[in-house]
C-alpha cells in the first residue's frame, strides 16, 4: 500500500472549486479502473491530494499517477500558461495495519485541520463517508463494505490486492 501526496503547481488552489474536485474524483475512478489499483482512502484538498492505494496491476504506480494527473490537467487547464501539477509526488510505503489506520485518519481529518469544515463527514471529496456509512461515491473504496458486497455477489479477489480487514472511522 502507498500513501501518496501530490500538489498543484506551486501549491496554488487549482482544486478549490466544486467542479475541479469533481473532475478529480471522476478521473481517479477512471484511472483506478484502467490501471487496476485499489483505493483504500483519499481526500481532495484545494491545492493537494492524499491517496492511499495499492500498487497497480498493469503498470508502475508512477505511470498510473502520471495518467491521473494528465487526465485532470487536460480537463481543467486547457491553454493554461503554467503547469497544473508539481512534477513530483511524495510516496510513503505503508507496511502495517497501524500505519494504514494512521494515514487514513490523517487524510480524513485534513479538511478539518485546515478549517474547511467542522467534521470529516462535511467534506464530500474524500473517502470518509464511505467508511462511516458504506455509501458508494464516485471512487470505489476498498473496505469491509466493498468486501461484503463482493462476497454477496460471489466475487473474490486475489490475495495481493484483496480487501483489507478493518477500517477506522
Amino acid at each position: 500500500m502507498h500513501f501518496v501526496t501530490f500538489s498543484c503547481y506551486r501549491r496554488q488552489p487549482k482544486l478549490a472549486t466544486i467542479h475541479a474536485r469533481d473532475v478529480f474524483e471522476h478521473s481517479l475512478e477512471q484511472t483506478r479502473r484502467a490501471y487496476g489499483f485499489r483505493v483504500a482512502g483519499y481526500v481532495v484538498m484545494p491545492e493537494h491530494v492524499h491517496l492511499l492505494a495499492t500498487e497497480p496491476e498493469t503498470s508502475r504506480l508512477a505511470t498510473a499517477l502520471q495518467a491521473l494527473k494528465q487526465s485532470v490537467s487536460s480537463t481543467l487547464s486547457l491553454r493554461a500558461p503554467e503547469p497544473f501539477w508539481q512534477a513530483r509526488y511524495y510516496d510513503f510505503n505503508v507496511w502495517s495495519e497501524q500505519k494504514r489506520i494512521e494515514k487514513l485518519r490523517y487524510l480524513h481529518r485534513n479538511p478539518v485541520a485546515r478549517g474547511l469544515v467542522e467534521r470529516p463527514e462535511d467534506w464530500p471529496w474524500s473517502s470518509f463517508r464511505h467508511y462511516a456509512t458504506g455509501v458508494e461515491g464516485v471512487v470505489e473504496i476498498e473496505s469491509e463494505w466493498t468486501a461484503r458486497k463482493r462476497e454477496s455477489m460471489g466475487i473474490t479477489l486475489c490475495a495481493r490486492a484483496g480487501p483489507v480487514s478493518h477500517f477506522p472511522p
